[in-house]
């Protein structure tokens, strides 16, 4: 009875460590992604091509992590059958690196719009908007991430609720933008790749939003409320000129 008590306490630790591995690596793979962004936004202002590199580089590294990670999650449900909270973890954990991965494809978008702008010479003036804008989803990215570390629903919850000022931005520099080029046509084709960097951005508030509601589940067994509109609504139009 002995012998079969050590070897039910071993595989309790090895699955443990399991756990904590898909957790080391989620978060791993997150600064990956948070670095990815800041290099974008800093490569987008100063249109630096040696961090647009950069960014392209820290996308394979984040590519393997979610493949990698992924695969464990899928071998530790099918192994392991966990339950309750530990089934919450690694459906989160899957989840979330799904996430990551699309924030860090909307990073290389943004470097590579960087790299473009740099060809055309100058950025409008509305490039500080944007600026603003990705330095909001920055922070976000970085307190949704401690959340998850911590398991902190109510952090969580603050980083969710913050995608709806990160809408109010970015519908205000479309507009912005494409006042500017009415003002003056020759700005059309630089103002056009700023259009696509906000968009990028404001993509990666809503991931970003969606991490943070899988932490609140993870904490609370529950996903927050939803108030946020459905399908693409923040996508700017020109029937809102009108």
């Amino acid at each position: 009875m002995k012998d079969k008590d050590l070897h039910a306490h071993h595989i309790s630790q090895q699955f443990n460590t399991e756990l904590d591995d898909i957790k080391t690596r989620m978060l791993e793979m997150g600064g990956v992604v948070e670095k990815q962004v800041a290099d974008a936004i800093n490569a987008f202002m100063s249109q630096d091509s040696g961090l647009a590199e950069d960014v392209d580089r820290g996308d394979r590294i984040v590519n393997a992590l979610e493949l990698s990670i992924d695969e464990d999650c899928t071998i530790i449900l099918a192994r392991r059958q966990p339950a309750a909270t530990d089934l919450r973890l690694v459906l989160s954990i899957s989840r979330i690196i799904s996430d990551l991965e699309r924030m860090g494809d909307e990073a290389c978008k943004v470097a590579h719009s960087a790299i473009k702008l740099g060809e055309l010479g100058g950025l409008p003036r509305s490039v500080l908007e944007i600026r603003h804008i990705g330095d909001h989803v920055l922070g976000m990215v970085r307190n949704a991430l401690d959340a998850f570390a911590r398991f902190d629903s109510d952090k969580a919850l603050e980083v969710a609720e913050e995608d709806h000022a990160v809408d109010i931005e970015y519908g205000t520099a479309m507009r912005s933008l494409v006042t500017y080029m009415m003002e003056d046509p020759r700005n059309i084709t630089a103002c056009a790749h700023l259009l696509f960097v906000a968009k990028n951005i404001e993509r990666m508030g809503d991931h970003v939003t969606s991490i943070a509601e899988q932490v609140h589940f993870l904490a609370q067994g529950e996903i927050p409320e939803d108030d946020r509109p459905k399908g693409d609504s923040s996508a700017f139009t020109l029937v809102e000129l009108k």
